[in-house]
Formats: C-alpha cells, sequence, structure tokens
C-alpha cells in the first residue's frame, strides 16, 4: 500500500494515499481496533454532512467564510449524501466519548475531496480549504456530534420506524373490526376466562401500538433541539452573533425536518435527555409488540396439540427433520428484535448518565444504540404485518370447541344463583369430565331451560 504523509498538532501520520482522510482519522484508526471497522453508523456521518454544510452557509451569510469555501463543502457534503464516499469513514464507534475523532474525520474528508475539486492532488496541503479552521468553523465536536445524533435520530425516528409501526397499527384496526362478531373464549393468568370477541382481544394491540405511538411523537420537539452553536461548553465561544438560530434553519431546510436551535445549549451538551427520551418510548413499544407477537404465537400455535383459535401465514418450513413442521417466525423475529430494543435501553440508560460537569462522553454509543432500536422496529413492523398480520385468520371450528367447553361460562350465572353455586357448577363439572348444562341440572340449581336462556356466549362479551 501506498501512504502520503499528513500532519495534525501531534506531528506526521503515515496516511493510505488514496483516502481522503487525514491524520487524526488515522491515528482513531490505529489506537481504536475495537469491533468492525468503520461502524459508526453511516447515518451519524449523513448528519454530519447536513451539519456541515448548513454551517457553512451560515458562516457565509454572516461573513467568516468566503463563498468559494461554502459551495465547496456543500458539494462533498452532498457527495456524501449520495453516498459516494461511504469507503472513507473506517472509524468506530468505540472512540473518545465526545465523538471528536469522527468529526475530524469528516471534517478531513470534507477539506481534502475539496482540494481535490479544486484542482490539487490529495496532500498537498491545506492550500484551498482547512479542516479545522474552514470546515469546522464556528464548531465544536462537543456540539457536533450530539447534533448529528439527533439529525440522524429523528430522521431514522420520523422515516422508519412511525411508518412501520403504522403500518402494523392499520392492519390490527382493520383485523379489530373485521373480527368483531367472532366470539371466543378469553384467558387470564393463562387460564381459562369469560368470552370476548377476536376483534376485541385484536383492538387491545391496536390501542397499545397507539398509545406508544402517542408517547414516541410527544417526545420529537425535544429530539428536535440541536446543540450546534454551543461549541466547547454550551457558550457559542467562536461563532459569529446568530449563527445557532441561523444554522438550525438551514438544517431544518436541507432535512425537510422540523430542526430548532436548542433553548439551552448546556443541556444540549452535558446531557442526552432527548435521546433517553425517545428510546425510552420506543422501549415502550418493544414491550407492546413483544406481547402482540407472543400473543398471535400462542393463539396460533398446534397445528392440532395447541390452541390453534387463528391462522397465521405459513412462510417457509420449520424444521430441518420434521417434514411438513411450519413454525410462527414473524414472531420470533420480532419478538428478539424487542429484546435487542429493551437491552439497548438500558445502554442508552447508562450513557445518559455519563454527563460529566459540561460534556457528556457516551455519545457514540447512545446513537448506535439508539439508531439500531429505531430501524430494527421500523423495520420489524413492516415485515411482521406483511408476513404474518395481514394473513391473521380465525380458526372458526376451533374457536367454538373452546368456547362451548369452557367453565368460565358459569359465571353468567353469578347473578341467577350467586357465585358459590356457580363454582359448585364449574368445579363438579371439571372433576366428573361433565358439561356445566349437565351439572348445573344434575344439582338442581337451574333448569334446561334457564341455563340456555342465561349462558349465552354472544352475550357476555
Amino acid at each position: 500500500m501506498k501512504y502520503r504523509i499528513e500532519k495534525d498538532t501531534m506531528g506526521e501520520v503515515q496516511v493510505p494515499a488514496d483516502k481522503y482522510w487525514g491524520a487524526q482519522t488515522e491515528r482513531s484508526r490505529n489506537n481504536f481496533k475495537i469491533g468492525p471497522s468503520g461502524s459508526m453508523p453511516k447515518e451519524i456521518i449523513e448528519g454530519f454532512a447536513y451539519l456541515k454544510k448548513a454551517a457553512a452557509y451560515a458562516n457565509y451569510d454572516l461573513g467568516v467564510l468566503p463563498i468559494e469555501k461554502r459551495d465547496a463543502i456543500a458539494a462533498v457534503c452532498n457527495e456524501i449524501l449520495e453516498g459516494k464516499l461511504d469507503d472513507q469513514f473506517p472509524l468506530v464507534i468505540w472512540q473518545t466519548g465526545s465523538g471528536t475523532q469522527s468529526n475530524m474525520n469528516v471534517n478531513e474528508v470534507i477539506a481534502n475531496r475539496a482540494q481535490v475539486l479544486k484542482g490539487f492532488e490529495i496532500g498537498e496541503g491545506e492550500q484551498f480549504i482547512k479542516a479545522n479552521d474552514d470546515v469546522n468553523k464556528s464548531q465544536s465536536s462537543n456540539d457536533t456530534f450530539p447534533t448529528g445524533m439527533h439529525i440522524a435520530a429523528y430522521k431514522m425516528v420520523v422515516e422508519t420506524t412511525i411508518p412501520g409501526i403504522e403500518k402494523l397499527h392499520a392492519t390490527l384496526v382493520k383485523k379489530a373490526a373485521e373480527f368483531k362478531e367472532v366470539v371466543k373464549i378469553g384467558r387470564t393468568h393463562l387460564m381459562d376466562a369469560t368470552p370476548l370477541t377476536l376483534g376485541q382481544e385484536i383492538s387491545g394491540y391496536a390501542s397499545q401500538l397507539a398509545f406508544g405511538l402517542k408517547a414516541l411523537k410527544n417526545t420529537l420537539a425535544h429530539l428536535s433541539e440541536i446543540a450546534l452553536g454551543g461549541t466547547a461548553v454550551g457558550t457559542g465561544l467562536n461563532t459569529p452573533k446568530g449563527y445557532d438560530v441561523k444554522v438550525a434553519e438551514y438544517i431544518a431546510q436541507f432535512t425537510n425536518h422540523p430542526f430548532i436551535t436548542a433553548e439551552n445549549k448546556f443541556e444540549a451538551l452535558a446531557a442526552h435527555d432527548a435521546i433517553v427520551e425517545t428510546h425510552g418510548a420506543l422501549k415502550q413499544l418493544a414491550v407492546s409488540l413483544n406481547k402482540i407477537a407472543n400473543d398471535i404465537r400462542m393463539l396460533a400455535s398446534g397445528p392440532r396439540s395447541g390452541i390453534g383459535e387463528i391462522h397465521i401465514p405459513e412462510n417457509e418450513p420449520g424444521s430441518s427433520i420434521m417434514p411438513g413442521k411450519v413454525n410462527p417466525t414473524q414472531c420470533e423475529a420480532l419478538t428478539m428484535v424487542c429484546a435487542q430494543v429493551i437491552g439497548n435501553d438500558m445502554a442508552i440508560a447508562v450513557g445518559g448518565m455519563q454527563g460529566h460537569y459540561e460534556l457528556n462522553v457516551f455519545k457514540p454509543v447512545m446513537a448506535a444504540n439508539f439508531l439500531q432500536s429505531a430501524q430494527l422496529l421500523g423495520d420489524a413492523c413492516v415485515s411482521f404485518d406483511e408476513h404474518c398480520a395481514q394473513g391473521i385468520e380465525p380458526n372458526y371450528k376451533r374457536i367454538k370447541e373452546l368456547v362451548d367447553n369452557s367453565l368460565m361460562l358459569v359465571t353468567a350465572l353469578n347473578t341467577k344463583i350467586g357465585y358459590y353455586k356457580a363454582a359448585e357448577i364449574a368445579q363438579t363439572a371439571h372433576k366428573n369430565g361433565t358439561t356445566l348444562k349437565e351439572e348445573a341440572v344434575r344439582l338442581g340449581y337451574v333448569t334446561p331451560e334457564d341455563f340456555d336462556a342465561w349462558v349465552k356466549p354472544e352475550d357476555m362479551v
């Protein structure tokens, strides 16, 4: 491999000759060989591209950056957003907690690529644009990384997570209406309970997702606040007047999302409560989705030795040894995603605690876990919707069989003969393997005609 020499404040560094990054990126690449190369999420790099472009425009408007440098920086940022420079960001999540090296990675790539676009060779020095003085003008890693976090997190939530969950929610609402007359047995404590309809049962699932979506959307206002303009500790040192508001306006324009400057930059740098808050809503949704997926796989269990009240789509063979076996794989995938999200929430909570004085120093791991959760939930809901939920159908024969055989229908007799006599009927029927009607009549508590009039599953829902 051919190398060139790049310099930073600590001296000279050998850098691969064909790469746009510089000395600080290379130092980080060699000092933090932890996990796969390039594990810093692409969405964070894209967040940086949006903010670097916005910063260049704001700096030009405020008279501290020439237009030719603004346009050169913006051109490279556009290339980053188009995915043309994806191989230029080799750094890992497990680096400095402020994300300084990733900020410099982006600065160096933009500066060197701009040099090339201007007609210079890589490594000819900062003859046109300087990584620190131009690309990073009016910025610090301490306010750029949290800004990149919020841009990436907000975009992922509104572009992937919310649409995915809304898609599944719409299907559940439709199924709830479709099956509103299908009377089935209810279950509490995993034991038989009084009847309800399949539509009512599914409506509970839909309501869970509706509340989860409401909770998630309620966090977006805080997540839309960006730290850019706070620079090193939140004071805004080395920024021109009005920069923080103007740069936020440009970020909102470029991303088409309603970002605003953070009301308090000290909070935006030292704490990441917005990330903790939004991920808390993602955790709530994971808890709900886990319940929904588990219910569906148990209701569909069988096909002959389980509950079997519903049919779900048969998507692929389920066993390498048992011919004809088909498993609830979409339920399993979704619940594994839920487990990952709930685990990620603990990492984010611990990360959120690491705000020491003026700076939180767990930014990269918080960002990576958040983005994984948001994408997984959105993708998993789409997959579950398309390959499972849309295909749910009642097993009418099995539903009727279980309703007719349930001892808990005796609850309808409580107001007619009293709780204790009704309990005696149920317990005796269970012990003798007989029906409720047989024992109710035999014990002399009701007539056959009264039992038929009073114990109607369809009237108990």
